[in-house]
């Protein structure tokens, strides 16, 4: 008997759960897995006890609690400038699951959807349990561009959507202007939605703005903006987030969303609504703790011998290995288990977020996170700076 659907056949584990269950058992500093390991901020948790105890425990709506809608549209248009109706809003279990149901809503089997790699690893999936077709365009090392030649290419009669992540997972890349309104044309022309990932979009460096895609000439009735509580209030399981857009397109999203999880933990929602209120002090706090946190990450990994990529946004830092590891490890997958095993940090191998055929473009490559405590910092550093004693 065969038991197992031919539409997830090919997938095996996520590579945070592996990488995660190798940390434990050698006991490493995980830097891997974007997971903070210090808690959400003390008002919010407030805010979700107190939503506990005021009876906030049965079904919120299926689109959402009305004060976390009302909370979103006011952060959108405080931090943006873009104006939302409460009703334009959807609330879903995470941005993993807005992105899915946006997939299942918005396009059809044998439908295309352009994908930036390296590509979030559960874009792709979505997509095949859906059956629609990934079309790729590369992003560029050293400042991970796309060229507008190829992008352009990847428009066919079949294309439906086209994703972006920025702040960019991986890479830390946080999209120009100018490479959005590159975007925003080709969709226009090819009558295309956009969906946007937006999840770390306060998390920024050295000045950089977030752009988002919705607020540029043509694109509010055609884009979809996807982002979520977890990663700006260090709260990633709780698992609340939340599309934007037009009417027509939160509710084609919403059609799959109803079927999938129905609705999202009432008392989290509340306290959604609080944290996304907190006053601008929160937000400049939290960048400039990220900011501090990376800057020594970077010079940690530096002084190990890495040659590092420096992020404009995001959780994450990608680095060059091949000048720390020993001979016998040849691609990033091996690094990632030599690195666990024999000097007790863990990263994840980025050619995770590349398909098949262009796994080698990450080969040489780790990711390290950013969004841990100073002292798992300060540790990983300890056991990285005998790396490099080591190698010499």
């Amino acid at each position: 008997m065969r038991i197992r659907a031919q539409r997830v056949a090919a997938f095996g584990t996520t590579i945070f759960a592996e990488i995660n269950q190798l940390a434990r058992q050698h006991g490493a500093v995980n830097l891997g897995q974007g997971a903070p390991d210090f808690d959400a901020p003390l008002p919010v948790l407030e805010a979700a006890i107190q939503a506990v105890r005021s009876q906030l425990n049965q079904y919120a709506p299926n689109i959402g609690l009305p004060q976390a809608r009302e909370a979103i549209a006011e952060h959108a248009e405080r931090f943006y400038g873009q104006r939302v109706s409460p009703e334009q809003v959807l609330i879903t279990a995470g941005a993993t699951e807005a992105m899915f149901a946006a997939i299942l809503g918005l396009s059809d089997p044998e439908d295309e959807i352009i994908v930036f790699q390296p590509v979030y690893d559960s874009y792709v999936p979505n997509m095949r349990m859906a059956g629609v077709r990934p079309r790729y365009v590369n992003l560029y090392a050293p400042d991970w561009s796309f060229d507008p030649d190829e992008l352009a290419a990847a428009f066919t009669p079949r294309t439906k959507a086209i994703i972006i992540n920025t702040p960019h997972n991986p890479t830390g890349k946080c999209y120009l202007r100018r490479e959005l309104e590159i975007i925003a044309e080709l969709c226009l022309r090819h009558d295309v939605i956009a969906i946007t990932d937006e999840v770390y979009e306060h998390i920024l460096y050295d000045q950089t703005q977030h752009t988002r895609l919705a607020t540029l000439d043509g694109m509010a009735e055609r884009t979809l903006t996807i982002s979520s509580l977890g990663k700006t209030f260090s709260a990633t399981g709780w698992k609340v987030g939340w599309a934007i857009g037009a009417p027509e397109l939160v509710e084609s999203v919403n059609r799959a969303h109803q079927f999938i999880t129905y609705s999202v933990a009432t008392p989290l929602q509340a306290a959604a609504a609080t944290a996304l209120k907190l006053p601008d002090a929160y937000f400049e706090a939290l960048r400039a703790e990220f900011q501090r946190k990376r800057d020594w990450l970077l010079g940690m990994l530096r002084k190990a011998g890495f040659r590092t990529f420096v992020p404009q946004g995001g959780y994450f830092i990608m680095a060059d290995w091949r000048d720390v590891a020993p001979a016998h490890v040849q691609n990033d997958v091996q690094f990632a288990e030599w690195l666990i095993r024999e000097v007790g940090v863990a990263c994840i191998p980025p050619s995770a977020f590349y398909r098949a055929e262009d796994k080698h473009c990450a080969a040489h490559l780790a990711r390290f996170a950013i969004c841990k405590r100073d002292e798992t910092l300060q540790a990983a550093a300890e056991r990285l700076t005998a790396l490099r004693t080591n190698s010499n």
